[in-house]
């Protein structure tokens, strides 16, 4: 079947090979694709319970119900008229060896983003965010992060593939500012002591406006580049029930959508979704909620993208240019 019979496809159950139906393309640094998904199918440095390498997978299949909307509400543009988005596939890793998948995953994003491309990732639990970042700040150097999640994934744990530590070491290493990142959703314990993160918990997050968290992620993010990383346990189990550390208490996937596409004017040059777990949830709204928060995610990078390339016009109306893309009746 060819690309263009796949893309008349708008059944909600056939022909759904990469994300969202995109064409696979495994080469990703050749062409002249926008934004590239890339699989990673890795859970060895799990604390509880295992099965996010199936993550991409189910991600991917879940895409297709996204799949039939021309352009996705509340958003007045097709995604695909304004960047053109090419699916990866899985990376491939010696089964077991989690010191090769990081040396491979580091690797395959450097040469994606070295070639101009904006990656999006699927994991995967959360330790695939280390490798990735890695490869950005090669490209882009130090990065303000922007983390959703139940836990703050800065254990001091002496293992170098722990998804709790990820953000100890990432500050260690160089390459991300703690004083201008922001985590939202937390709401198990941390040590606060030295803890350089800006952070809302989960019960601050649902008790503020989605207005109020996204002038806090602005004010605390600056005009840095940003890495984006979202773990599915940021939502209650209620929306996110398949993933393998759920905590009661989290957030909506409504906020949650509502948050993200109020990330208007913030430099994203990375993005992850992780953790998902599907034999955890049946019903695969886990899933779902997972390829609609990054499907929502390219829309604010393309919207972004053409924000940049009028803003420089005199007087040019920001807000008025931003209802345009979307409106919420």
């Amino acid at each position: 079947m060819n690309i263009e019979k796949a893309e008349q496809d708008l059944s909600m159950y056939s022909n759904n090979f990469g994300f969202m139906r995109r064409p696979l393309n495994f080469s990703p640094e050749i062409g002249d694709a926008d934004i590239i998904i890339l699989g990673l199918p890795f859970d060895m440095a799990t604390s509880g319970r295992s099965g996010a390498r199936m993550g991409p997978d189910a991600v991917r299949k879940a895409s297709v119900n996204l799949h039939w909307e021309e352009a996705r509400w509340p958003w007045n543009f097709k995604l695909s008229d304004s960047a053109k988005i090419e699916d990866c596939g899985d990376l491939v890793f010696s089964p077991g060896n989690a010191q090769e998948f990081s040396k491979l995953a580091e690797e395959n994003a450097t040469q994606i983003i070295s070639n101009g491309k904006t990656l999006l990732s699927l994991g995967g639990d959360h330790f695939v965010t280390l490798p990735l970042l890695r490869a950005h700040h090669k490209i882009h150097g130090k990065m303000a992060l922007i983390h959703f999640d139940a836990h703050t994934d800065t254990n001091s744990d002496g293992s170098p593939f722990n998804h709790g530590s990820m953000f100890y070491h990432a500050p260690k290493e160089g390459l991300i500012a703690p004083e201008n990142s922001i985590q939202i959703g937390v709401r198990t314990s941390y040590n606060n002591i030295g803890h350089d993160f800006k952070v809302v918990s989960g019960s601050k997050a649902i008790e503020l406006s989605v207005e109020q968290i996204t002038d806090l992620v602005k004010s605390q993010v600056k005009d840095m580049p940003v890495y984006l990383t979202f773990d599915i346990d940021c939502l209650d189990p209620a929306f996110a029930p398949g993933t393998g550390t759920p905590v009661c208490g989290g957030l909506s996937t409504n906020k949650v959508l509502e948050i993200i596409r109020n990330l208007r004017g913030v430099k994203l040059v990375g993005m992850d979704v992780v953790e998902v777990s599907p034999a955890y949830d049946s019903s695969e709204v886990t899933a779902l909620a997972a390829a609609t928060i990054a499907l929502e995610l390219m829309y604010v990078w393309v919207a972004n993208k053409m924000l940049t390339e009028y803003v420089n016009e005199p007087c040019f109306p920001v807000e008025t240019f931003w209802s345009q893309l979307y409106s919420v009746e």
